[in-house]
């Protein structure tokens, strides 16, 4: 899924890092048969911390909360709904391979805490719905 990650670094070490991605549409399942979909959307907001001392190669950590809004939500024809605003942790791990002044790549893997609430009919009373992606990303960056 395309994503636009911005940084800004506060000093050579500490940045900010805001992930934005547009809606993503999802299946939802219960033992292995889809029972509907929803679209959430999910920026996340992150406190990174760049280690400098290893030349280009400048890996980082990051840590910070997930604010997720689901919409479309068509989950058993109605009969069961979803609370469309939930917060989460958000971890980070990755690296920065600086190719030139301004020019890099970058790898990082994330593991974002989402879920919300989930209400309807019997079963599905005072369940918690939870995604809790790994998401792994490649890229290009630019430095201004």
């Amino acid at each position: 899924m395309p994503e636009l990650d911005v940084s800004y670094f506060f000093t050579p070490n500490i940045a900010a890092e805001l992930v934005l991605t547009y809606p993503q549409k999802h299946d939802v399942r219960l033992n292995g048969g889809k029972i509907g979909s929803l679209k959430h959307l999910p920026p996340t907001l992150l406190a990174q911390y760049h280690f400098t001392n290893f030349g280009a190669f400048k890996p980082y950590v990051g840590a910070g909360v997930n604010y997720t809004r689901f919409s479309n939500v068509d989950i058993l024809d109605g009969a069961v709904t979803v609370k469309k605003n939930s917060f989460g942790g958000a971890l980070q791990v990755g690296f920065d391979y600086a190719l030139d002044k301004n020019w890099s790549l970058n790898f990082d893997i994330k593991k974002v805490y989402l879920g919300t609430k989930v209400t309807g009919a019997g079963v599905f009373e005072n369940t918690k719905f939870k995604v809790d992606p790994w998401l792994v990303g490649v890229g290009v960056g630019y430095r201004f």
